[in-house]
């Protein structure tokens, strides 16, 4: 009996302590820590999907709402006409995350080829699931050999 109380006392101190979800309130402002690091895994793991032309795996970290206005085979065309540096990527690397309006924009510089490309995604949150609702090529840059 003791050590049923035990144990309930310890459940109850640590669901006590238990922190709050990282997207619970998205405030206007920079990124949390907590908050970059999902965001990073979650792009992470779209480029990856990428990478590996694994176009289910990487379909599946668009959000609910870019998945139903966007079918799978309109998304493989996208990519393959628009951001083949995403699949043929030799590394990516991330910059500034914020949060505006409930929008959250991560800034990605990818390189493929000879060039770095400044992408800006901008992700929704529902419940506390992430989801990828687009990506903006902004700046090119090329590589210099030093």
């Amino acid at each position: 009996m003791r050590r049923l109380i035990a144990l309930a006392v310890i459940a109850l101190t640590v669901t006590g302590c238990a922190q709050k979800p990282a997207f619970e309130e998205l405030a206007d402002g920079q990124c949390t820590g907590a908050q970059s690091k999902l965001i990073e895994k979650h792009i992470s793991g779209q480029i990856d999907a990428l990478a590996n032309k694994d176009w289910e795996a990487a379909y599946s970290f668009a959000s609910k709402d870019f998945q139903a206005a966007v079918a799978i085979d309109q998304f493989t065309f996208i990519i393959g006409s628009q951001y083949a540096m995403l699949v043929e990527n030799q590394g990516y690397e991330f910059d500034n995350c914020a949060i505006a309006s409930q929008m959250i924009k991560q800034v990605v510089s990818v390189t493929s080829g000879e060039q770095v490309f400044n992408l800006t995604y901008r992700l929704s949150v529902t419940g506390n699931a992430l989801g990828v609702e687009s990506a903006e090529v902004g700046k090119v840059n090329t590589q210099q050999n030093i």
